[in-house]
Parts: C-alpha cells; structure tokens; sequence
C-alpha cells in the first residue's frame, strides 16, 4: 500500500540525516588531522557522540510517539504539553550533565564551541584573591551553573529546529498521501458509478422483480402494491444516494432490507433467509451500497429453488464499531466463484476509505460462505 511505502521513505530520510550527522565529527576531524600534526582521537568523537546521541533519544520519542499525536490525532494540547515537559527535561540534563572545564581538553573546546580560546587570568592583585569574573568567566567551583550559558540556549534551539523538521516532514508526506487517496477515491468513485448504473438498470433484476410483482396483482394486489412501494424506494436510494461518498447507516440497512424483501418473492419456503438489525442503529454514516455485493453473491451461489438453502445476514453495532456477517449455504456449481470484480471493488473501496480501520474475513468452507466485516465507525 501507498501507506507503507511513503512510511519507508519518510524513515530512509531519517537515516540518512541521522548517518551524515554522526559521520560529520568523524570526517572532520580525518581532515583536520590529515593537514596538521594533530593525532586522531577516537575519544573525542565519542565525546561529540554522547550529546548527539541525546538529541537521537528526544527525537524517536518525538518522531514516535509525540508527533503523531499532533498531525494524526489531533491532540493538539497534549503535544504541546509533552514538548514544554521533554524540553524542560532536556535542558535539566544538560545543565546536570555539562563537562567540567578540568575534563574538556582543547581540541573539544574547538569542535563544540568552535570559538577563540579565552583570554589569560589578570594577574594576582596584592590584598585580595584573584577575581575571575573580570575575565568573563565564573568561579569554578565544581558544579555547573544554575542559569542557562550560551551552550544551553544554542542546543535548545537546536531541539526547538529538529521538532520543527521532524513535524515539517511528517506533514509533508501525509499531505501527499492524503492527496493520492483522493485521487485514488475519485477515480474509483468514477468506476463505482458503472457499478451503480448496473443497479439502476440491471435487466435481469428488475425482470424477475416485475414477473414477480404481476404474478402478485391478481392473487395479492395489497402485496403487489407494497413491492412496488419496495422496489421505488430502492431505485430512489441508487439514483439519488448512491453517488455519495457516505449515507446514514439506517439508511444503508434500509436499502438492504428492501432488496432482501424482493429477492424473497423469488423463492420457495426451501430457502431460509433471515436478517438480524439492531431496532436503532446509531447516527453513524458508511459508503453506500458496502454491503450490497456481499448479499447479491449470497443470493447468486448460495441458493437452488431444488434443494434446502439458507442466507444468514447479522449486522451489530457496539460503540463505534460496525459488524456485518453474511453466511449462505454452498451450492456445487461449475466454476462458481464468489471473489468476482463486485468483490474485488469493494475491498478496494474499503482499503481508500478506511485503511487500517477495517477488517474482512471470508471463511470460503465446503457447505457454506461466511463474510465478516468489521468497520471502525
């Protein structure tokens, strides 16, 4: 899926960025060494390493767990909560963690501070100890200073760029995603509006249906009356529905209901059909005609007007997640399969809309055909 491969992408850019920054102190310091009489120091390079390694640390906790938050959930005040909390944290270690000056030695004053060394201590004045602060510099006293130094405010702003960037990326390919899977959703409701022309005017249905309904207007014209009624509001449905992007659940169900009621008048009390809805179903909207494909193939190889058959159809909702099972008995017919191009589209369609919000299971077993789909409303 395009999901994926835009996830490998996004993650080969981090690597890449990631191998040339702990690459840069090793590559600068060849070159350094290469053009003078410096010896090459592994230890300062590790020395470069470990505060790396710190801004690695905030940014897969970043790139993991906080940043989707914000583009994916909408989390707005949780993110930015956790960003104050990991700076706040960050900048303690720091100061806590700061080399003292006795153990920087002065090729690592060179590759962090990259600045001039500091000026010579004033010499000592009669009558008073020396004052270092006329230097520029606070009396060392083993711990490291409360307020923040210029190293502290640079490596936030470091931090504060490296969110940014990681956010920056992250928009930009689910911006690009979200792009395709619309044109992809458009292209396919193209495709699908051919399938809903066959509902509109599938001869062969709307044949049966109307044998049906004239068979009915002498022997049970108040029935022949309510089919009509049933097959109206099902072509109203296709025509004026149908070529939405979601309808209302109800309405959905409705629509399968009223296709059920009509397929019944074609058969025998040797199929059994039962239908299982909840009395109220929420106000949760789904693609019109999901479920359509899976009922008409039920119909189409799971029923013989010779020999018993059955079609079993249970749709559950709990919370926000949608069930819809379609069991039909299986009837041994040459080259009978279920998985045609219906089927096909409607996993496609499915994969557009919902992505990793669904699931389908098709239980393909000797005597019968079982369709379970489960939908994160």
């Amino acid at each position: 899926m395009s999901f994926k491969r835009e996830h490998r992408q996004e993650t080969t850019i981090y690597l890449a960025l990631w191998t040339l920054l702990f690459l840069a102190p090793v590559i600068s310091l060849a070159v350094r060494t290469a053009n003078t009489d410096i010896v090459f120091d592994w230890s300062e390079i590790f020395t470069v390493w470990k505060q790396f390694a710190l801004f690695f640390v905030v940014f897969l906790i970043h790139n993991h767990l906080m940043a989707p938050m914000l583009i994916y959930g909408q989390r707005k005040k949780t993110y930015f909560l956790l960003v104050v909390i990991i700076m706040a944290i960050f900048q303690i270690y720091q100061c806590h963690h700061r080399p003292k000056p006795e153990e920087r030695g002065p090729r690592h004053e060179m590759m962090v501070n990259d600045g001039p060394p500091p000026l010579p201590p004033p010499p000592l004045m009669e009558g008073g100890p020396r004052n270092d602060h006329m230097n520029g510099r606070p009396q060392d006293d083993g711990h490291p200073p409360v307020i923040m130094g210029q190293h502290d405010i640079i490596a936030l702003i470091i931090l504060v760029l490296m969110l940014g960037m990681n956010l920056g990326v992250k928009l930009y390919y689910k911006q690009r995603g979200d792009q395709k899977r619309l044109a992809d959703l458009e292209k396919q409701n193209l495709e699908q509006q051919l399938e809903y022309l066959k509902y509109q005017i599938n001869p062969h249905f709307l044949m049966n249906t109307l044998n049906n309904i004239h068979a009915l207007v002498d022997i049970d014209p108040e029935k022949a009356k309510t089919t009509i009624l049933e097959l109206s509001k099902m072509m109203r449905f296709v025509l004026y529905e149908g070529n939405k992007q979601v309808v209302p659940l109800d309405r959905e169900i409705n629509f399968l209901q009223n296709y059920i009621t009509l397929m019944k008048l074609r058969y025998t009390d040797k199929v059994q059909i039962s239908v299982e809805v909840p009395e109220t179903l929420p106000n949760r909207e789904v693609p019109p005609l999901i479920f359509i494909t899976f009922v008409e193939n039920a119909f189409k190889h799971g029923v013989s007007y010779r020999q018993s058959s059955f079609i079993d159809i249970v749709v559950s909702v709990d919370d926000a997640k949608l069930t819809f099972s379609c069991t039909n008995s299986r009837i041994p017919k040459e080259e009978d399969k279920h998985d045609g191009v219906g089927l096909r589209n409607v996993k496609q369609r499915l994969d557009l809309i919902y992505e990793e919000r669904y699931t389908l299971d098709i239980k393909d077993e000797p005597d019968r055909y079982t369709v379970i789909l489960t939908i994160l409303l």
